[in-house]
């Protein structure tokens, strides 16, 4: 209306000044004050001005930095030269010397004070392997700490120092509320350079398979400086909240690329909580084995979908198959959340509690049906499917080490590695040897223990199946036709 008014009442030169002072002075508002709605409900104006530094003085107290000492065991590289007669001449004939020996290695990291009673969450990668653990506070005060537990497969850890004194502690946020271009700041303490806070938004949602493939990833991605000993510190939204745990980088030069991923919240609370709760991680599982759903799978099953996670076997009594679910299903929906892939699909189950029954939203022949899926327990389940896939196909087997993939030149945790051949067993009339590789089974690639029982669980007893796998010896791979019991 102002605008209106000024164009009927003032001269021209001026009513163009008035007109840019009027659009200027809105610009200031907007970017001096941002309202935003959560769940339905506006929140507190944050001033843009001063929003980073409201959030750093909030958070620096909470932010600790860690130094760990880890303790391993390394072969000594004299060792296989000792009944060498070139060796024993220039070094002599001294007693032989140890085999293996003990080596410390230094590390350091980040993390956050997540309550009063000293409970410090970080990255498994910092702390997991740690056998000495210290804690500095941004006042300078240090104290030993102990490891709670660590999950490698989400790369979380917990750790505890113990003082009389009320700590402060870091509130979480939840990061499925954040969009891509919402503004983000970290703090750290970067190549040991204490309390050093960045900024930037967030980059992407959802970022899979960045560090390894067969973990539950669905990280966050962000252009906010991260760098070697941010690890494990806190990436938080302008109200002070921690939306994610950063924890990984992707550089060719070993520093800041603009290229960083953090845990989200939910998934660290969910982890941090089971930890401090029971010392480990129990992950729920559904006894599917599931798939992308890609364009040309959607027009073979006749769907009108075009993401979720195509249901490639189900674990025979396991809980998909008690709920109901079959081979070909899409699964489009879990507990009202949106699945849009089958990691997602994964994720979600595993970090849905043991026992708890939740809704699964399927697509079978062109209908929307919705089943109810009683959570399992994963690591019950292993054991038993150990049992049965040594049973069916008559070896026992491991998931692949960096060691394995590195000789094959595999990508990172490719296959299982068989470590018991029955020799009367399918695979073992077959001439399979320990040391040989399963990678796919039926075209389904094997990408560690639990999509090889989840695979191996859904054939029928007598089927014949197709395994791609690589023979030790020689490095080459090839398939065979193999009947299981």
């Amino acid at each position: 209306m102002a605008g209106h008014i000024f164009s009927r009442n003032l001269p021209s030169p001026v009513r163009r000044l008035c007109m840019v002072a009027a659009v200027l002075s809105a610009a200031i508002l907007f970017n001096s004050v941002l309202c935003a709605e959560v769940a339905g409900k506006k929140r507190a104006p944050v001033d843009l001005a001063t929003a980073i530094v409201q959030v750093a003085k909030q958070n620096i107290p909470a932010v600790v930095h860690i130094d760990v000492i880890e303790r391993r065991e390394v072969a000594n590289p004299f060792t296989p030269f000792e009944d060498d007669p070139f060796f024993r001449h220039f070094f002599g004939n001294k007693e032989r010397g140890p085999r293996k020996f003990q080596r410390e290695l230094r590390g350091l990291g980040t993390g956050m004070i997540i309550d009063s009673n000293g409970y410090i969450l970080t990255n498994h990668h910092v702390a997991g392997g740690a056998t000495k653990i210290e804690v500095s506070l941004s006042d300078g005060r240090k104290f030993p700490a102990k490891l709670v537990g660590s999950d490698p497969r989400t790369d979380l850890a917990v750790v505890r120092i113990f003082t009389k004194d009320s700590l402060p502690h870091i509130t979480f946020g939840d990061s499925d509320k954040m969009e891509v271009g919402d503004w983000v700041i970290a703090i750290g303490h970067p190549r040991g350079l204490d309390q050093t806070v960045t900024q930037g938004i967030v980059s992407a949602k959802h970022r899979r398979g960045i560090t390894d493939p067969t973990s539950y990833q669905d990280f966050l991605q962000t252009d906010a400086a991260i760098n070697p000993g941010n690890s494990g510190g806190p990436l938080l939204n302008l109200y002070g909240e921690v939306i994610g745990v950063n924890t990984a980088i992707s550089s060719q030069s070993g520093g800041s690329e603009g290229i960083g991923f953090a845990i989200p919240s939910k998934m660290a609370m969910e982890v941090s909580r089971t930890i401090i709760a029971k010392g480990k991680v129990e992950r729920g599982w559904l006894g599917v084995g599931v798939e992308d759903l890609t364009p040309d799978l959607a027009k073979s099953l006749g769907a009108a979908v075009n993401r979720g996670a195509v249901v490639e076997s189900v674990v025979k009594g396991g809980p998909a198959e008690q709920a109901g679910l079959r081979k070909g299903d899409i699964v489009v929906s879990f507990q009202g959340n949106e699945i849009t892939d089958g990691a997602g699909l994964r994720n979600m189950a595993a970090l849905a509690p043991i026992g708890q029954e939740v809704r699964v939203g399927v697509v079978r022949q062109g209908k929307r049906l919705d089943l109810v899926v009683k959570i399992g327990n994963l690591e019950e389940v292993a054991r038993h499917m150990g049992e049965a896939t040594k049973e069916r196909l008559g070896v026992e087997v491991r998931a692949a080490t960096a060691r394995d993939t590195e000789r094959f030149g595999l990508d990172a945790k490719q296959g299982v590695t068989i470590t018991w051949v029955d020799p009367k067993g399918p695979l073992g009339a077959l001439g399979f040897e320990v040391g040989d590789m399963i990678l796919a089974i039926n075209d389904q690639a094997i990408t560690g223990i639990e999509t090889f029982t989840e695979v191996v669980g859904g054939l029928r007893p007598k089927q014949q199946v197709t395994i791609l796998a690589l023979d030790r010896r020689t490095g080459n791979t090839g398939t065979v036709q193999v009947v299981v019991r």
